[in-house]
């Protein structure tokens, strides 16, 4: 078993559980190691930490499998994934056929992604750890007699691990155009080019929030991508929603999202323009605002200016809504902690000069699990806002 020596010191993260080892955490590293391998992790001073994989091409040198001084078998992979899958299964009933099955360090499964699309499934392996158990993984999947499997390891990631990206059908047939039941609601959903796995899953709790504030309320929902904030506020009995997306295709999919829906087009504007520019531009005043936007920060080096997006994007949400008025608001990059996301909103509503009540702390749902020592895990954060005067 090749050997890894963390430097005094750097052993405290581990020791409480958190699954990701820096390379900077590295002491020395006893045997000829190749990217994926499994090794065994021990303090300065000898004492065993943990076992997990390696990857020099990665900032992130360890990934860990276990705390546990035992080899990480097959069975044991397989162990891992069916007791995951079987968690999911009371979150799936006849409003949901539809939800994240395993979400990677979160079900002590690092590197591995797998989302449940109806009778399908949609995969992503991340690292060169579970690269490795590829076949395995598929074959397991396999067991569950899906309509399809489909991979979309074509993310930043991968390439960040010295790995090829991949995409494509590895098991079954895909039909062309794949639809999902959420909250008693369909969506139409691109698997092959949509983002991420093509729908975002972790929202499902917050978009049911919403439903709660929409009736009646005139709605500006920015970075609208499918349109799912949309569909589900006008499930609610929104009066008039703008949605707002820089991408046409993400405007032509909200479209038809709400036209699956049966929902009527002329309670919907929609709008293809840079969400900053039309905030600034804009006249309309909004009983609600939803800002969910992309990832702003992808490393700890772009946190800074990630920083400043969110605070101008914010400012302007907070300077457009009327007296009274909601504002849901999202970051989903995980190099921005909760703390620093709630020091960027609440500056922004210092520099507006309006009273802001905080009335909700949001996070992504039940599906998405996140192992309580790995902070990282936590990326997608929420507040929801509302302006007094």
């Amino acid at each position: 078993m090749i050997k890894i020596h963390l430097k005094a010191g750097k052993e405290r993260s581990v020791s409480m559980g958190n699954p990701w080892i820096f390379s900077g955490a590295i002491l020395k590293i006893e045997g000829n190691v190749k990217p994926g391998d499994i090794c065994s992790v021990y303090s300065s001073k000898g004492d065993f930490l943990a076992s997990g994989y390696y990857n020099p091409h990665s900032s992130i040198s360890v990934r860990v499998l276990s705390f546990k001084d035992r080899a990480f078998t097959v069975a044991e992979l397989d162990n891992r994934i069916r007791t995951a899958i079987s968690y999911r299964n009371p979150l799936l009933d006849g409003s949901n056929d539809c939800c994240r099955l395993i979400n990677s360090e979160g079900d002590f499964l690092p590197g591995l992604i797998v989302d449940k699309y109806g009778s399908g499934f949609v995969i992503q392996i991340l690292t060169a750890g579970m690269e490795r158990y590829r076949n395995e993984i598929i074959e397991i999947l396999i067991s569950y007699k899906p309509q399809f499997v489909f991979e979309r390891s074509d993310t930043d990631s991968r390439t960040r691990e010295g790995l090829q990206t991949s995409q494509g059908l590895l098991y079954g047939e895909m039909p062309e155009k794949v639809q999902l039941s959420e909250l008693g609601l369909r969506f139409e959903v691109d698997i092959k080019s949509g983002q991420k796995t093509g729908f975002f899953f972790d929202q499902r709790p917050n978009r049911y929030l919403l439903r709660s504030y929409a009736c009646k309320r005139r709605i500006c929902d920015c970075f609208s991508y499918s349109g799912a904030f949309t569909v589900n506020a006008l499930a609610a009995g929104a009066s008039q929603i703008d949605a707002v997306d820089i991408s046409r295709n993400a405007t032509l999919w909200g479209q038809n999202n709400i036209r699956i829906n049966g929902f009527e087009q002329n309670r919907v504007r929609f709008i293809t323009a840079d969400v900053f520019k039309f905030l600034r531009e804009t006249e309309e005043q909004y009983d609600l605002i939803i800002l969910d936007p992309p990832k702003f920060a992808r490393h700890p080096g772009e946190v800074q200016r990630a920083s400043r997006g969110y605070k101008d994007i914010n400012l302007l949400a907070i300077k457009k809504i009327m007296a009274g008025g909601i504002i849901f608001t999202f970051s989903c990059s995980n190099a921005i902690d909760p703390n620093l996301f709630r020091q960027i909103i609440f500056a922004a509503a210092a520099d507006a000069r309006r009273p802001v009540q905080l009335l909700h702390v949001l996070g992504a749902g039940p599906d998405h699990p996140v192992n309580i020592a790995h902070r990282e895990g936590e990326y997608l954060k929420g507040l929801v806002l509302r302006v007094l005067e």
